[in-house]
């Protein structure tokens, strides 16, 4: 069974931290590079960071330095540390692989407000 479970969201000041989760079914996870995309409103989704197998991460100009995207192989679950959030870094963020499957999970809603 395909799934994606994101989690972790919420309200959160500028200047604050959220640890985003996502949890795949093994036909998903197992092998495939993993990525966080998100999607603001009145935009197109976009990929934020990605971890391959074996650790290999990538990010967006956008959020270098900030976020940390990391990986639990044997948990199928991919984690997104996001330090120091701005105000347009308010999305939904969702998980998937890289490139992405026609499967997406509901997303998990990041608000990063004051």
């Amino acid at each position: 069974q395909v799934q994606l479970v994101e989690s972790g969201g919420g309200l959160v000041q500028p200047g604050g931290s959220l640890r985003l989760s996502c949890v795949a079914s093994r036909s998903i996870f197992s092998a495939n590079v993993m990525g966080w995309y998100r999607q603001a409103p009145g935009k197109q989704r976009e990929l934020v960071a990605y971890i391959g197998s074996g650790g290999t991460t990538l990010y967006a100009d956008s959020v270098k330095g900030r976020f940390l995207i990391s990986r639990d192989n044997a948990k199928n679950t991919v984690y997104l540390q996001m330090n120091s959030l701005k105000s347009e870094d308010t999305a939904v963020y969702y998980c998937n692989k890289v490139p992405p499957g026609p499967y997406w999970g509901e997303g998990t809603l990041v608000t990063v407000s004051s």
